[in-house]
């Protein structure tokens, strides 16, 4: 990145599912995201944003929750403005988790799903789920602040099999 350069500074984060046939329980995907602050950007996250919270500076917001896959075009949408999140924060991370009732369902058993991370007008990543079939949560994208202040995207979905609570307390551990 050069000097001139601001980095990533506010995303979209969106993802579009079709509704369950009748008599299916519907399917309910939820977009979630954890900051991590900049002595610990491995530990514990300061604070996560799903369903039903937003960040606490409001940087972070859901513009859009579907609960069954109902809906034109994408069904959940997330902002994240990078731009003005504190500098005390060095990473975010966003995830997607299949919400589990009453049985357990994988990225195999929804219908369409579609995911689109964009800046602007331009798609940053794009996917479908397909590489992690088996999965009930997956990382989709990380954000991290570089030595110039300026965010940087890294791509990639990672599955994860578990609860959701489980997903939001390990989604921002170190890979090996």
């Amino acid at each position: 990145m050069n000097g001139l350069s601001k980095g990533i500074r506010k995303v979209e984060v969106a993802l579009r599912w079709d509704p369950n046939p009748a008599g299916e329980t519907p399917a309910d995907l939820d977009v979630v995201a954890a900051t991590y602050l900049a002595d610990a950007p491995y530990g514990d996250p300061a604070y996560v944003v799903h369903f039903d919270s937003r960040s606490p500076d409001g940087t972070i917001y859901l513009n859009r929750d579907s609960q069954d896959g109902k809906g034109f075009g994408f069904d959940e949408v997330m902002t994240l403005e990078l731009e003005r999140l504190s500098e005390r924060y060095a990473r975010v991370v966003v995830g997607v988790v299949i919400q589990q009732r009453d049985e357990r369902r994988t990225f195999v058993g929804v219908y369409h799903p579609g995911l689109r991370i964009r800046e602007g007008h331009t798609d940053l990543a794009t996917s479908d789920f397909g590489d992690v079939p088996g999965a009930t949560a997956a990382t989709v994208a990380e954000f991290v602040r570089d030595e110039t202040g300026a965010w940087e995207f890294r791509a990639g979905v990672h599955g994860h099999d578990g609860d959701p609570a489980e997903f939001t307390a390990t989604m921002g551990a170190r890979r090996s």
